[in-house]
């Protein structure tokens, strides 16, 4: 396929996404079953922001207008290795292969293994020549390059498995937030979507606060508590009850209400329904924190200018462009230069 084939039948795909399809709801049917933490919401908020995104013709237009891709490219394989925190999690690096030229060698997560395969399907009914370029697979062998995605743990085994191959290894990261106590009550709102959606599993979700010393909790709490229905999913509720008992009797200081524990602790990483927070004496030591603490963050969420560093908008987290590479690499450069 050329370059413009291939583009034009993610084009079709996301228009595809963006109408009914009913045997793709009964594959979100059968996902929610066998992994609970992918509702049928968190599922179809997915594939509406791959299709919104992603698939458009202009975002993919402006996307790939950065980079000089041959319209004919000799074919590389690249294995993939897919997380499964969130539904479809991986798909930035299955288009990126895909339009970049290369063949996907994908190893599914078994915590989300049905709803790409199906995708994949869809793809090909399409246009048939997309089968030459995924293949899915139980093991990683006869590669050109690898990326692969996933814990901190997993990592140093990755390195071991794939270090003779070109390739983008990622570790754990986490979304944060810096407040001054400036922020509008629809600001604090919006906070509430980079904390709570997806039940807080991706590395884009906020995980901490950085708060002005003094800081009144008392209006981001009330806003947070505009979310409490999440407490009705029973694993997310498991998990607060876990905590809340866990720092009743550790005498860990909180703050509670209802279907969020806030804790003072320095970890990027919070535990399922806990967020942490750290006082901060003056934005420029915020700014030192966060460059010190630069490859375990994917994303800042604060309000314009007011650092100097990149962030997103109160809420826009888990809604990245194409742009928007995981830990800041270059997937789509990488994968070209393979070429």
């Amino acid at each position: 396929m050329t370059l413009s084939q291939r583009i034009q039948a993610a084009i079709q795909f996301g228009e595809h996404l963006r109408g009914e399809d009913d045997y793709l709801k009964a594959v979100i049917h059968r996902t929610s079953h066998h992994n609970p933490w992918f509702t049928t919401e968190n599922q179809e908020r997915a594939i509406a922001a791959i299709a919104e995104q992603f698939l458009a013709a202009a975002a993919l237009e402006e996307w790939l207008s950065s980079y000089t891709i041959p319209a004919e490219t000799t074919m590389k394989t690249v294995g993939l290795v897919m997380a499964g925190n969130l539904p479809l999690v991986g798909f930035h690096d299955v288009l990126c292969v895909f339009v970049a030229g290369h063949k996907a060698k994908i190893k599914l997560s078994e915590k989300d293994p049905y709803l790409l395969p199906y995708l994949l399907k869809l793809l090909e009914k399409i246009d048939p020549a997309t089968t030459a370029y995924f293949e899915i697979t139980e093991r990683l062998l006869e590669m050109d390059a690898v990326i692969a995605t996933g814990s901190n743990n997993s990592a140093r085994y990755f390195e071991s498995y794939f270090g003779k191959y070109p390739n983008i290894i990622r570790k754990n990261r986490n979304g944060v937030a810096v407040l001054t106590g400036n922020e509008s009550t629809d600001e604090l709102h919006e906070l509430g979507h980079d904390v709570f959606r997806y039940f807080g599993l991706g590395c884009r979700n906020v995980a901490k606060l950085y708060l002005p010393r003094g800081y009144d909790f008392v209006p981001l709490l009330e806003a947070l508590h505009e979310y409490r229905d999440i407490i009705l999913h029973q694993k997310y509720k498991n998990n607060f009850d876990y905590n809340f008992a866990l720092y009743i009797l550790n005498k860990v200081q909180y703050q509670a209400n209802g279907c969020i524990l806030m804790i003072e602790e320095a970890s990027l990483h919070s535990r399922i329904a806990s967020l942490h927070y750290e006082y901060y004496d003056s934005l420029e030591a915020v700014e030192i924190e966060l460059e010190r603490q630069a490859e375990a963050i994917q994303c800042i969420i604060a309000q314009p200018n007011v650092l100097k560093a990149k962030t997103f908008a109160f809420g826009k987290s888990q809604e990245p462009s194409l742009w928007d590479y995981p830990d800041g690499v270059d997937s789509m450069a990488f994968l070209l230069s393979l070429n």
